[in-house]
């Protein structure tokens, strides 16, 4: 996949977006992938649960994230894990983006393309898995329960047109909205 970008998306971004620099060419950075159990009653067990699958489905062992103060209404206690998170980079970003976008992308239950407005207004797009059953990696019958991720794409494009257009070159199955025919 980075050879891919390096002989055919840069050449094609350079000329689509009109870039005069080679470093104006917008470039994946990493990807961030995040969990939060904030709901579980069992919250150690499952963010050790998460810890797991999430370790499976990267490649890559997350770091915890604990809570920053108490709050009551939630049941969290300063110093208390709360979720997990991995930063990828590198061959093993590049291996996780060629497998979400040909394996696990189309592994989502009907799966019609993903939305392409969750991006961030700089470039980088977050997407939102309900479920960790679509990554090929993990074991359906060990599945203790369903943990939720958030992937994010960052890229050094400055905005949101050069985000896209890169997401898209790589291949980043977008939804196709249709224009409803309107009758007067």
């Amino acid at each position: 996949m980075q050879t891919y970008y390096e002989d055919t998306v840069r050449a094609a971004l350079t000329k689509e977006l009109g870039c005069t620099n080679p470093h104006e060419v917008p470039a994946l950075e990493k990807i961030v992938v995040t969990t939060h159990c904030g709901k579980a009653t069992d919250r150690k067990q499952a963010v050790e649960d998460s810890v797991e699958e999430i370790a499976k489905i990267t490649g890559q062992k997350p770091s915890v994230s604990y809570a920053r103060k108490s709050v009551a209404n939630f049941k969290v206690r300063e110093g208390e894990a709360v979720g997990a998170r991995v930063t990828l980079r590198g061959n093993t970003m590049w291996e996780f983006l060629d497998r979400f976008i040909h394996v696990t992308a189309p592994n989502i239950r009907d799966f019609r393309g993903i939305s392409s407005k969750s991006f961030d207004g700089k470039g980088n797009y977050a997407v939102g898995i309900p479920d960790q059953s679509i990554f090929p990696e993990v074991e359906l019958d060990k599945i203790k329960r369903e943990i939720g991720f958030d992937l994010i794409f960052v890229t050094s494009a400055t905005n949101d047109e050069a985000g896209r257009a890169l997401l898209s070159a790589l291949g980043m199955p977008y939804r196709v909205h249709k224009k409803e025919d309107s009758v007067a």
